[in-house]
């Protein structure tokens, strides 16, 4: 259970204070935080939260959407809102920024893409300056147009190359990765450039390209092997799972907490007595 973080979408009508005190009660060490539920009580109070109970940030979700284009419509100000996006990371105590690049822009996909090589040559440097990583996560195929024209880790790490791996990294989320043929190769190139890895499982058949997720166990990935790889290529971190699942979301989330740490125990977590390198 060291590794085990809770991504506050998986328990997703709790609010910060409540998901908080929901770790510690259980445990947890760990929590990925979201910006808008971080907003509902302010960035002073929600790291005075974290200080309290002794829970830790494993990420902040999300800054990116630099097409312009994001799954809400458009964006007017990427790299501002990404550049407060590393401040409030930095004030909570969150090693890592999560980064959804944002989808195509006037059906442009080449133009799009050079857009966010541009806007990291632009930020990569602030976030150095505040002691945060960037954590460029690559989405499902199916998600390029609206969320992500990042689709592969390899992708991921091509973006990540030209800077220090303590500065951009990319995360490993299994339920956009997992189907990908070089995910064995991708996973040991990117090495100790892995700044966060998110588990759940793809539910079959899928009903929604966004909800279509459940615990691990659930569906057909092999959580201990994908994990098992990461940590060979190099990264022991905190473990986010990351649901979003209506149905989940309808449960009490205190109930919802507890069935993710079963799923972790069981699915997920490396057997006991297992070396790090």
């Amino acid at each position: 259970m060291h590794r085990f973080s809770l991504n506050q979408i998986t328990t997703k009508n709790w609010t910060l204070p409540e998901a908080v005190a929901g770790c510690a009660e259980a445990g947890v060490e760990w929590i990925g935080l979201w910006r808008d539920r971080v907003a509902e009580v302010g960035v002073d109070t929600a790291a005075a939260l974290l200080r309290d109970h002794g829970v830790r940030a494993s990420s902040l979700c999300r800054g990116g959407s630099f097409t312009g284009a994001g799954p809400d419509g458009p964006v007017a100000d990427p790299i501002g809102d990404t550049a407060a996006a590393i401040d409030e990371a930095a004030a909570l105590g969150a090693p890592v920024l999560v980064l959804v690049v944002g989808g195509i822009a006037g059906g442009d996909l080449p133009g799009s893409r050079a857009a966010v090589a541009g806007a990291l040559e632009q930020l990569a440097p602030y976030a150095a300056e505040r002691g945060v990583r960037l954590g460029l996560e690559p989405l499902h195929p199916v998600q390029c147009a609206e969320r992500s024209v990042l689709c592969t880790l390899d992708q991921a790490v091509d973006l990540a190359e030209p800077y220090p791996e303590e500065v951009v990294g990319v995360i490993v989320d299994e339920f956009h990765v997992w189907w990908d043929p070089r995910i064995e190769a991708a996973i040991a190139r990117a090495g100790r450039r892995i700044a966060g890895f998110h588990a759940c499982d793809q539910l079959v058949p899928l009903p929604d390209p966004l909800l279509g997720r459940g615990l691990p166990g659930e569906g057909p990935i092999d959580h201990r092997r994908l994990l098992g790889l990461a940590t060979e290529a190099g990264y022991t971190g905190p473990v986010e799972v990351e649901v979003f699942n209506a149905a989940l979301w309808a449960r009490p989330p205190k109930e919802a907490l507890a069935s993710a740490i079963t799923a972790y125990r069981t699915h997920v977590a490396e057997p006991a007595g297992t070396p790090l390198p």
